[in-house]
């Protein structure tokens, strides 16, 4: 559980223990669903599948729209934390299974519309390599004709200590240009950019708030 607990009172660590649960009562509600008796096979399926793939995505636009989160610095215990935390897990399960995903990228441009179910921003023919991981799918601006190659992690949150020594959570949306390219085994965390046209090396590992350009780290552009 990511948490500083000098700063959370029982009640905020409860809750955190209760949305950790969400992930079992997502899979719970699929099982549910197509195991039911007393409709016919397909439907069950298709239910199902409507569960497991739309609910979250949906469920995640809800919290979003009714609960903002600004990006940048966010203290652990406050409202934007938990509001991130509940965001988080209802992509855990994706997270366990990437299978689930993989099964998305066989039918091209569906793993797209997916993600822009999330709340991303996702340009036209982008292509997706398998291997790919990404957490907090809400947090996403991907430009047109991107390339992603194999393995590459999209990670738009960290966790890290200020200069106060005191646990934050930095949340910021990852960015691509058009055009651009991002070599396989690459890891781009909170807020990190790659600027139209460029092509990066594999294992690229981008800081937060890392900006690349001209095939080099450019100055730093972090939200406040």
């Amino acid at each position: 559980m990511p948490c500083d607990d000098s700063k959370l009172n029982g009640m905020q660590r409860l809750w955190l223990l209760l949305m950790n649960c969400l992930p079992l009562l997502h899979a719970v509600a699929v099982g549910f669903c197509v195991g039911i008796t007393w409709t016919s096979w397909p439907w069950r399926v298709l239910t199902g599948l409507a569960v497991l793939y739309l609910a979250p995505p949906l469920a995640a636009r809800f919290i979003k729209t009714v609960r903002p989160i600004r990006e940048g610095h966010i203290a652990v215990a406050t409202p934007e934390f938990f509001t991130w935390w509940a965001l988080f897990n209802l992509q855990v399960i994706f997270c366990r299974l990437p299978a689930l995903e993989e099964c998305l990228r066989l039918v091209p441009g569906l793993y797209s519309c997916w993600l822009r179910l999330w709340g991303a921003r996702v340009g036209r023919l982008t292509y997706w390599a398998a291997g790919l991981r990404i957490l907090d799918r809400s947090f996403l601006h991907i430009g047109d004709d991107v390339v992603f190659g194999a393995a590459v992690r999209l990670n738009p949150h960290v966790l890290a200590r200020n200069a106060e020594g005191r646990l934050e959570l930095i949340l910021a949306t990852v960015r691509t240009g058009d055009r651009a390219v991002i070599g396989g085994y690459s890891l781009l965390t909170a807020g990190s950019q790659v600027a139209a046209d460029e092509c990066t090396r594999a294992f690229l590992m981008s800081p937060p708030f890392g900006k690349w350009q001209d095939g080099r780290r450019v100055a730093k552009t972090e939200v406040a």
